[in-house]
């Protein structure tokens, strides 16, 4: 089983994307039971709630399923159980550093850092920006990105 978690600030909008996106990558390849996917936040404001309106709304736009998610903050434990902590931004790094446990084999990195010449270096948070559009065509570069390095890492 390949583990990978989606992290942003608050587990609304940016990595319950990220998390919906994947799964569909992977439903889409036929490979969804090779992989256990989840999402958190760095902060604890949005706990237990669903997905942010404007990503809801963008998912069910593209007929991407998100039934159940609910946010969640990240934790310490989350380095025992996952295998690659993605990041959507600069700040949720430096943020996974403060509470970051030392685990062998855990690849941290932004979603960013896999595509190449990428016009970003970060997923803008729509929260703030209000553009999901966008958010929604840089997650879906960084999300085939990601899954084409863990399947030649992996041999999937």
């Amino acid at each position: 089983m390949i583990n990978v978690l989606f992290i942003c600030l608050g587990n609304i909008c940016r990595s319950p994307m990220a998390e919906a996106m994947f799964r569909r990558l992977l439903e889409e390849e036929g490979i969804q039971e090779q992989f256990n996917v989840d999402s958190a936040g760095i902060g604890n404001w949005h706990v237990g709630l669903p997905p942010h309106e404007g990503t809801r709304k963008i998912l069910d736009q593209k007929n991407i399923a998100y039934e159940g998610m609910k946010a969640r903050q990240v934790d310490k434990k989350d380095w025992d159980e996952f295998d690659y902590i993605i990041a959507m931004d600069e700040q949720n790094m430096h943020d996974l550093e403060v509470i970051r446990k030392e685990v062998d084999g855990v690849k941290v990195a932004k979603l960013m850092d896999y595509v190449e010449k990428a016009n970003e270096e970060n997923v803008p948070d729509p929260y703030f920006t209000k553009n999901f559009d966008y958010t929604y065509q840089l997650i879906d570069r960084g999300c085939r990105a990601l899954l084409a390095e863990i399947k030649k890492e992996r041999g999937v």
